[in-house]
């Protein structure tokens, strides 16, 4: 019996995440690329984890750390059958580990227009 192949789920990309992870360094890229691949195929990679402030595990945070800079990459796992990357970005602060408001709100910003995108793509099906 052969078993049946896992659907990869489409990736949906908000603003200009896109661009800016093909800026990260290589090594990050990978890190983030094989994270986002296991969140299409259903799955959740080591380097992924919730995103404090966002309610339950829909919402997770991926972090890598390279040459003494960190990266991150923010991607919601709240629909059934899409991942949208809501935001990527070097994290600049050297102090403490907190993601600063104005990124949350942005990052709450494209969560809220990724669900208004999808309400409208599932309507009627």
């Amino acid at each position: 019996m052969m078993s049946e192949k896992p659907t990869l789920k489409p990736l949906y990309w908000a603003g200009s995440t896109k661009e800016d992870l093909r800026a990260f360094p290589r090594a990050v890229r990978w890190t983030v690329g094989r994270a986002l691949g296991a969140a299409q195929l259903g799955g959740k990679h080591e380097a992924a984890k919730p995103l404090k402030g966002f309610k339950g595990a829909g919402v997770l945070e991926i972090v890598e750390d390279h040459r003494g800079d960190t990266y991150r990459a923010v991607y919601t796992v709240r629909f059934a059958d899409v991942v949208y990357v809501l935001h990527v970005f070097q994290k600049k602060s050297k102090k403490g580990i907190q993601t600063p408001k104005h990124i949350l709100d942005l990052i709450r910003a494209r969560l809220r227009d990724a669900e208004q995108e999808y309400r409208e793509e599932t309507k009627g099906r």
